[in-house]
């Protein structure tokens, strides 16, 4: 398995022979690099979205319509987009699991909130959502963007995930104290990925407060375009 960070919030993630593209923003995302675009989502088969702020939804049509791969996500945005965009998803919603290839994705609660701007003002598809993707004998847990949540132990209890990719940038989601909290005492990770950090000086720059409250954690502080090999 790899795990690659795109910056911010998106990844690729190259488990049991697919190639799922997370929150994938590109254009504008100023941690990505405009000459790495194509190496980032060359042969992927899935675009998972979690929720539609810009800095996750800005190039998930124009990516699906470009590679021609389905787009997995809330049900209610998935329908009217498979018929005005006319492009193939897979929906499905909080608590259900779907087969990607022999790659189990479960979607899970999140508390944030979600929309995209319109002429007529901020449009809000579904609801925020995470993760659990199982394949190749893991479990890894996208929280998206989240503060920490009792549901979380839940979640623990259900999928036991060994792997944590956390929102812990701060102002917007939780932030790395609030991300090694929920992973002390919801979780039992091998290894914790932070993410939706370092893209603007308003989010956190460091992980350092997140590895001081996991020790005994393999807490990865992720490079762009830099696979995580597990």
């Amino acid at each position: 398995m790899n795990i690659i960070w795109l910056g911010h919030s998106s990844f690729r993630i190259e488990i049991g022979g697919q190639v799922l593209l997370l929150d994938p923003w590109l254009n504008g995302n100023p941690m990505l690099p405009e000459d790495s675009h194509e190496e980032a989502t060359k042969g992927a088969t899935h675009i998972l979205l979690t929720h539609a702020h810009f800095d996750h939804v800005t190039d998930v049509l124009p990516l699906a319509k470009r590679l021609g791969v389905p787009v997995v996500g809330q049900f209610d945005l998935m329908a009217h987009w498979e018929q005005a965009e006319q492009i193939e998803t897979v929906g499905f919603n909080k608590g259900g699991t779907v087969d990607l290839g022999g790659v189990k994705v479960t979607m899970v609660h999140a508390t944030h909130s979600t929309s995209f701007g319109t002429d007529a003002g901020p449009h809000v598809p579904g609801s925020e959502c995470g993760f659990m993707i199982a394949g190749e004998g893991h479990v890894i847990y996208v929280s998206g963007d989240t503060d920490v949540m009792a549901d979380m132990g839940v979640f623990h209890d259900l999928h036991a995930p060994d792997i944590g990719i956390l929102c812990a940038g701060g102002h917007f989601t939780m932030d790395m104290r609030r991300a090694g909290y929920a992973a002390k005492n919801f979780f039992d990770f091998k290894t914790v990925i932070p993410c939706h950090y370092k893209t603007f000086p308003i989010l956190e720059q460091s992980a350092e407060a997140l590895v001081k409250a996991l020790p005994g954690v393999d807490v990865i502080e992720p490079q762009v375009m830099k696979p995580i090999a597990i």
